[in-house]
């Protein structure tokens, strides 16, 4: 049996797009199906098409909902490495802008203008995120030019505007109820703000794990040290947030860290040093969706990141990542509230995953199963 499929860049991440149509075809669920084509578990994923760490073992599954004003829905699979595991409970914000570019080459939305506006609705968290694709004269660029932190070549400008993000997996931007609250492990209380927005993120200061806000650049080996105890930390979040009855059965995705501290004196272009962990390792660049829960960290009084960003609230916010500059944005539009940030994104190949024969034959099985 074989399986359609695109290979996307989107932001810092790659992933794999499927259509719900052709999944639905393999007759079995993706909870199985995923993890095997990815060749899950195994470090190396070397007998699948994952690409062996936590940004590029991800898929995107692709869905074109009858009205309700919404072009495309899109769930976010994020596929275990050394787990035959699949977790649903956030979205990815990188992988969010291969969604609208995917929908302009496959016809499903036409151009128009300079900017075409796709409105997009991710169903793990409900988010509506409407995207701005760069379609100058009504077409996309035949070279694309647009340039991102993070990524050595070009790729299309993708615009991501997160709508009303406060609250869409916890029903509440501060999932307890306060700005700041203090998290025991191993024995030692930390200070951590626990925000949803975009996707759930603990907030500690850098100062607490004993890394110098002045050196940056030495934060990687300070918290690759650490690692332990900062997922102690996570996992007691991700009870305070709701998220898990229990630290043992809290998610590997979410809630996400961010370790967060004021810019280098030497910094001009940041307003915050940022390190995100995803999957339980630093992350390269900065989740997406993690941004948009530190832009709203940053407007809400009483956080560990509006202590650091001051009280003054800016359309824009600079984030110094270990790839680079990103900027988020926000502006109030027919009522709402728009969290976004620009991306880039661009398709890498088109085409036919050979689903492994022994699970082939167990869906040949059962399909035969169910019709006789």
């Amino acid at each position: 049996m074989k399986i359609e499929a695109e290979w996307m860049r989107g932001g810092t991440s790659k992933c794999w797009v499927f259509e719900t149509e052709q999944l639905g075809e393999t007759g079995t669920s993706p909870d199985v199906l995923l993890p095997r084509l990815f060749g899950s578990p195994d470090h190396r994923q070397i007998d699948g098409v994952g690409g062996a760490t936590s940004t590029t073992s991800k898929a995107m599954i692709l869905h074109r909902p009858a009205g309700e004003g919404v072009d495309v829905e899109f769930t976010f699979a994020q596929v275990g490495i050394e787990e035959a595991a699949v977790d649903w409970g956030s979205n990815c914000g990188n992988c969010s802008a291969v969604v609208g570019l995917y929908a302009i080459e496959k016809g499903w939305v036409v151009p128009t203008g300079d900017v075409t506006r796709i409105i997009t609705r991710n169903t793990n968290t409900g988010q509506i995120i409407i995207q701005r694709v760069s379609t100058p004269s009504g077409a996309l660029p035949i070279v694309p030019e647009a340039e991102m932190p993070g990524v050595p070549f070009p790729g299309y400008r993708v615009g991501l505007g997160f709508q009303d993000p406060a609250g869409k997996t916890t029903g509440r931007l501060l999932p307890t109820g306060s700005a700041a609250d203090t998290v025991t492990a191993d024995g030692t209380p930390w200070t951590v703000s626990m925000v949803d927005a975009g996707a759930p993120v603990a907030i500690l200061r850098a100062e607490d794990l004993g890394l110098d806000p002045e050196r940056y650049d030495n934060w990687f080996a300070g918290v690759e040290l650490q690692l332990e105890t900062l997922e102690h930390i996570r996992r007691q979040a991700a009870v305070r947030m709701g998220l898990a009855a229990t630290p043992a059965e809290a998610a590997r995705a979410v809630p996400k860290v961010a370790i967060v501290a004021a810019p280098a004196q030497t910094d001009p272009e940041s307003d915050v040093s940022v390190m995100m962990l995803s999957m339980g390792k630093p992350h390269p660049a900065l989740a997406i969706t993690g941004s948009i829960a530190l832009t709203l960290a940053a407007r809400t009084p009483g956080t560990v990141l509006h202590d650091i960003t001051g009280g003054t609230v800016q359309p824009t916010l600079r984030l110094r990542t270990p790839a680079g500059v990103i900027e988020t944005w926000s502006e109030e539009r027919d009522g709402s509230l728009l969290v976004g940030v620009d991306r880039t994104a661009r398709t890498l190949a088109t085409t036919t995953i050979h689903l492994p024969e022994a699970l082939g034959s167990a869906v040949d099985a059962s399909l035969a199963s169910a019709t006789n």
